[in-house]
């Protein structure tokens, strides 16, 4: 007795839909979001749904990387360091590069198999050695792109595996990128690399666009179901550098020819103008110190040229301190205190200059020159933020971290430091000393949860 020819239709049909289930290609369609952006300036030339909160698949090792770049930039890493691969590292799912347990694979090797092959695995190590664990680096990738204006972003692992509550936009992947070529300049170049080598293997860009877009030089591409096929793209044709950023295309030749459109929008919208200009240290420093703060004028009559004393650089006169929050007053008042003296004192004429400063404040007595606030016993410890590569950045930060309450009750004294970093180049610290160990590893522990590096030393 044969099979009515209903049941068999039925099978055959069920059969169809099993396969176009399984098959990635053909699946569900992700949710789709794009951008375009002048690379020099920021300047958006296109956008559609550029700010919902979608996965982003392995555009997070952009991230990864960013952070990973900040360490070996800080000294916490060496790009010839060797890393141990923990078992949890080495279980991480394809794509990845199938490092063993216990192995050692160098700093260097592992940027690369994450910027080129998107190895899984390769991430995860990175990871455990900036952050101590996956939980602990994915708090330090969140805080960053806090800290970036990626205002839609967050993170729970390296790789980018769906995971709940991991997920990001197509304008802070743009933001990203943006930091990754100005920030970083000297590691860009590998995402343009087509084929490398790494812990001994042989390893191929998975970004199609450098071979079939003239001019592409990066960035990353990502792929998981729940979030189709990403693509960070930057190409440069003359002067314009166009990035473009797509979330949930269908396969990875619809991306690319997604990602091509878009990169075609950005060359003809884009204007000739060159990168806009940073702001000079003035306009960051105002738009970042406390308010009742003031910035002192660049040069002063006995001043040093290298400015060594950063607190010479923000100050509050006393007649100006009523108006600061009593909070605010007891780190107003140590900042004045630390204001360098010639030799010889000040003249009458200096003193009433330098109280005066540049808001017309009227003239008041000169502060006490010994700092207030009660300091431990031992007060011979140092806390130490940075390197920086400018002056001008540890200017920046000071009156963000001079703020902080801990900081305006112990009254540390503030300075800028400046030697010769292991390459030859100036390098800049911001130092606070006058602490006790106790005070100065607090400071430190607070910076550090912001992701800004600073060490407790002695003082010198």
């Amino acid at each position: 007795m044969g099979i009515p020819v209903m049941i068999l239709r039925g099978i055959f049909v069920c059969m169809i839909a099993l396969v176009a289930l399984a098959s990635p290609g053909v699946a569900e369609a992700a949710p789709k979001a794009s951008i375009v952006m002048d690379m020099r300036n920021g300047k958006v030339l296109y956008s559609r749904r550029a700010d919902q909160r979608l996965h982003p698949a392995s555009l997070t090792k952009m991230m990864t990387l960013y952070l990973t770049f900040e360490a070996v930039r800080d000294g916490r890493l060496r790009l010839n360091q060797k890393l141990r691969v923990s078992r949890h590292a080495a279980r991480q799912p394809a794509s990845k590069l199938y490092l063993k347990a216990g192995s050692r694979v160098s700093v260097r090797s592992l940027i690369r198999a994450t910027a080129i092959k998107s190895a899984n695995d390769a991430a995860m190590v990175l990871a455990e050695a900036v952050g101590g664990s996956q939980r602990g680096f994915a708090r330090m990738m969140t805080r960053k792109a806090k800290y970036l204006g990626m205002k839609n972003s967050a993170f729970k692992n390296p790789h980018g595996l769906t995971s709940r509550g991991h997920y990001s936009s197509a304008r802070d992947m743009a933001i990203l990128s943006r930091h990754l070529f100005f920030d970083y300049p000297q590691y860009y170049n590998i995402f343009k690399r087509k084929t490398d080598n790494a812990a001994g293997k042989r390893i191929w860009n998975t970004n199609r666009m450098l071979s079939s877009y003239p001019g592409a030089d990066g960035i990353k591409t990502g792929y998981t179901r729940a979030a189709g096929y990403n693509l960070a793209a930057s190409a440069r044709r003359g002067r314009k550098q166009i990035l473009a950023v797509q979330f949930g295309a269908n396969s990875s030749a619809d991306r690319t020819r997604r990602v091509t459109r878009l990169l075609n929008i950005g060359f003809s919208r884009a204007g000739n103008s060159v990168r806009k200009k940073r702001p000079t240290l003035r306009k960051a420093v105002a738009k970042r110190t406390p308010p009742g703060w003031s910035p002192m004028p660049v040069r002063r009559p006995g001043q040093r040229d290298s400015r060594v004393a950063a607190v010479g650089n923000f100050f509050v006169p006393q007649a100006a301190a009523a108006t600061v929050p009593a909070s605010r007053q007891r780190i107003a008042a140590p900042v004045i205190a630390e204001l360098p003296v010639p030799r010889g004192g000040w003249t009458k004429a200096q003193e009433e200059q330098v109280i005066k400063g540049e808001g017309g404040v009227a003239k008041s007595p000169l502060p006490p020159k010994k700092p207030l606030g009660k300091l431990a016993q031992s007060s011979n410890w140092t806390a130490e933020v940075g390197p920086y590569s400018s002056e001008a950045q540890a200017l920046v930060d000071l009156a963000g971290i001079a703020n902080k309450p801990l900081v305006g009750r112990v009254a540390p004294r503030f300075r800028v430091a400046r030697s010769v970093g292991r390459v030859g180049k100036q390098i800049y610290k911001l130092r606070m000393s006058g602490l006790s160990q106790g005070n100065a590893s607090q400071i430190c522990g607070e910076l550090l949860q912001r992701s800004i590096i600073c060490r407790v030393v002695p003082t010198k």
